[in-house]
């Protein structure tokens, strides 16, 4: 039922100590008494061309293509080989059909993926020689290949589409009941799978990692989708991705392909040096589709831009995606352009799961003509025929621009690309940014408070803390995402602690009717204590696992199994909640006041790079479609690519039909508003956090801004138009607190003291003292 729980019933008999503890464990025995235990296999002298012949038949036989396209078949054969191999191939080029088949196929769409033909090319070559000896691996040596993808939606339709053509193929997940768990880990036992797919936090469940290692016929590869989320430059960058490369360490995978549709030469970079994967075996598809024609227009305000929108659907027919940034958005532009007479509806990740499935089935078969969506549609859409893409704000960086205007024109014929430019939408960018960087005081509590956790002892020896993530969010007003990634940074960098199998600390159930009877029939002492523990409130069952676990001496995962079960056969409706994560410790945690500030000045300083890099980003997207030059080709060079055969123009963009520059008009800065800080400092008494008071005043929501309902109060982006960051000012020393702020005022500061940073402030407050300028002293937060 859920990801993390259920996932630990996958093998029963795993011992989840022994990945920590670096114990070897015996495999299963096979029926010659062997052990599964997978090893490294040798390469072996064989002619390259026996790997293209195989892929290709494959790529014939299952999928009814004659060839490869572009470097699909380069990053096949290297991948079956043997080597490590990254594929940087454009949306709509084929990424998947490296490891596995693809999802439709239409004789329009020539998009099929390269992902998939190893996956099942393996057993072939077994059977041709091209592989080691691989005796000794079972009775089914031709082992599995796992995907790792963020998106369950997207594995779930990959899979569907593999077993529809007699692949055998399961995707793990959150979804899928215990029983079904249970008939993918036989499956896995027996070697009947050739593809499991899996979304990369499932590697933190010890029980999934320890029981890959014992796969007959061993991992044969492990292929990483979206992979430029493992690079923290990347531009969807996902703590978990980190540990996929200490993760095919562990279970001694043969081989690894990752790819990734947008990856510049620093993220392609990193990848490469995570997975050891050489320059020769980096094959890379330039993002130029000379089908698409790229447009940029800039307006002077936000509302200026729905003219040109009705225009641009106007003189543009077809199935189209207007993106824009936030969900009331969507809603709203949806809403207007309906009352103009289009079949418009919105699409964002608030909305129900089936309202989902119905407004994409209803796109895909051409009853709605425009989605206005958030970034949540669009990943694995596979509609050929989509003419237009519109941005109806500035895109978060030129990755997410390229990956976008990447689905349209799949099917060759020729698609526009335009993009609304308005000094407006860089307040939202710059707002997302400045949100993921907590103040220094934040972070310094949020270590101390993590190193003077409480430890739980293992039995088999270790030290385990539990920590809840929403609960540190919410005390050290850190956000979800780069609370994320201090925790990894923890784990990976400074190697003092490793995440383990989250667990659910509480369970909510709906009794449905059969409840009662099923409870009260079913004599297993695990019922009884749910029957007995679980309280009842107007709707909701309640029960704390962990402590029934204490005080009738079960097993958790007995209990666990035993609400699932009742979940599965209809006798209550279960849901988890209050995710605690674990985390194992792997050498003393720093105590010393000096050990924990030495951490804290790395991690913020890191941390404020982030930060930087993050503005920069839109910024990279302004001035590619600012700049006097080609668009496409300033979309290569960012991929550090170039247009084919030298070109300098496309011919079709913009700045190729006009000559002249995109120009976005001038923004002044306004002077600082000290009533409105006044104001602010009013309606909010909290003063142990300057960059608090500063995101109040910015409009920026955080964990605590949420819990104290700050963002309900008029003030709350009161002074969104102010430049957010402070510039230190020059020759400062002897100036009194007035002169201060009339030198930020100059320097366009925003809100002169409030946001700055705690040093300026004490600094200020002692200005204060010693020229006794008391009058203005009240505008100062205090201590």
């Amino acid at each position: 039922m859920s990801d993390y729980d259920s996932g630990d019933d996958l093998l029963d008999d795993v011992n989840v100590d022994v990945l920590m503890a670096g114990t070897k464990r015996s495999g299963p025995p096979s029926d010659h008494g062997d052990n599964l235990r997978p090893n490294k296999r040798t390469k072996l002298h064989v002619d390259n061309a026996i790997y293209g012949t195989v892929a290709r038949s494959i790529l014939k036989e299952k999928f009814g293509y004659d060839n490869f396209r572009h470097e699909q078949s380069g990053a096949i054969e290297a991948t079956l080989r043997g080597d490590n191999v990254l594929a940087v191939f454009p949306t709509g080029a084929g990424k998947s059909l490296c490891y596995q088949p693809l999802v439709t196929l239409r004789k329009l769409s020539v998009t099929y993926d390269t992902l998939q033909i190893p996956g099942i090319a393996f057993e072939k070559l077994d059977a041709e020689g091209a592989t080691a000896d691989r005796s000794g691996l079972g009775q089914d040596g031709s082992g599995i290949t796992i995907v790792v993808s963020p998106l369950i939606a997207l594995m779930k339709d990959q899979v569907d589409a593999l077993t529809r053509r007699g692949i055998p193929a399961a995707c793990l997940d959150s979804t899928k009941t215990y029983d079904e768990h249970k008939a993918i880990s036989a499956a896995m036992r027996e070697g009947r799978l050739r593809l499991l797919y899996c979304a990369p936090e499932r590697l933190n469940n010890e029980g999934f990692v320890e029981s890959m290692k014992w796969v007959p016929g061993g991992i044969r590869l492990v292929a990483v989708d979206e992979a430029h989320c493992i690079s923290e430059w990347g531009h969807s960058f996902r703590p978990d991705y980190l540990k996929v490369a200490r993760f095919v360490q562990e279970i001694k995978a043969e081989r690894v392909i990752c790819l990734t549709a947008t990856a510049t030469p620093r993220v392609a970079e990193d990848i490469c040096k995570a997975f050891d994967i050489t320059k020769s075996n980096t094959f890379r598809t330039s993002p130029y589709r000379p089908n698409l024609n790229l447009h940029a227009e800039s307006v002077d305000t936000k509302e200026g831009k729905f003219p040109r929108l009705i225009k641009f659907l106007e003189d543009h027919t077809g199935p189209t995606l207007v993106y824009v940034t936030v969900q009331k958005q969507a809603e709203a532009l949806a809403e207007r352009l309906s009352a103009n007479g289009f079949k418009a509806t919105a699409f964002h990740a608030g909305l129900r799961t089936e309202d989902k499935t119905r407004i994409q089935d209803n796109f895909m078969a051409g009853r709605i003509r425009i989605v206005v969506a958030t970034i949540a549609f669009g990943m694995g859409i596979d509609k050929a025929d989509i003419r237009c893409i519109v941005h109806h704000d500035i895109s978060g960086t030129v990755e997410e621009y390229s990956q976008q205007i990447g689905r349209a024109g799949r099917d060759g014929k020729p698609s526009h690309c335009v993009m609304f430019l308005c000094n407006d939408d860089f307040w939202l960018r710059e707002n997302f940014a400045r949100g993921d960087l907590p103040s220094r005081q934040s972070l310094q509590g949020l270590l101390e408070d993590i190193f003077h956790q409480e430890a739980v002892h293992l039995p088999g020896g270790g030290e385990v803390i539990k920590l809840s993530q929403y609960s540190l969010g919410r005390d050290y007003d850190i956000r979800p995402s780069p609370l994320g990634i201090l925790l990894a940074t923890l784990e990976l960098r400074f190697g003092l602690i490793r995440a383990i199998t989250p667990e659910y600390s509480s369970y909510q159930f709906e009794a449905m009717p059969r409840y009662y009877y099923a409870s009260k029939n079913d004599q297993s002492p695990e019922a009884k204590a749910i029957l007995n523990d679980a309280k009842k409130a107007k709707k909701w069952y309640t029960i704390d696992v962990n402590a029934t676990a204490k005080t009738t001496g079960l097993l958790r995962s007995d209990i666990i199994r035993k609400l699932n079960e009742f979940h599965d056969t209809g006798s209550i409706m279960l849901k988890a909640t209050s995710v605690v994560n674990r985390y194992k410790i792997l050498k003393k945690l720093p105590s010393a006041t000096k050990e924990i500030e030495s951490i804290v000045d790395k991690l913020y300083h890191e941390m404020e790079g982030r930060e930087e890099d993050a503005l920069q980003r839109s910024e990279q997207v302004a001035d590619l479609l600012t700049s006097p030059k080609c668009f496409a080709l300033s979309l290569a060079e960012h991929f550090g690519m170039e247009l084919p055969d030298g070109k300098t123009k496309c011919g079709h963009c913009t700045f190729c039909l006009t000559g002249v520059a995109v120009v976005l008009p001038p923004k002044p800065a306004p002077p600082v508003d000290i009533t409105g800080i006044q104001k602010i400092l009013d309606a909010c008494d909290v003063r142990d956090d300057p960059r608090f008071l500063a995101r109040i005043a910015f409009g920026i929501k955080s964990p605590r801004v949420t819990q104290l309902k700050l963002d309900r109060l008029k003030v709350f982006g009161s002074l969104e138009d102010h430049d957010f960051k402070v510039r230190p000012a020059v020759n400062r020393r002897n100036q009194g607190l007035a002169a201060a702020i009339l030198l930020r005022v100059q320097d366009s500061v925003l809100t002169c003291i409030i946001v700055s940073s705690a040093r300026i402030y004490q600094s200020l407050r002692r200005r204060i003292e010693d020229e006794e300028t008391l009058s203005l002293a009240s505008m100062a937060p205090t201590k």
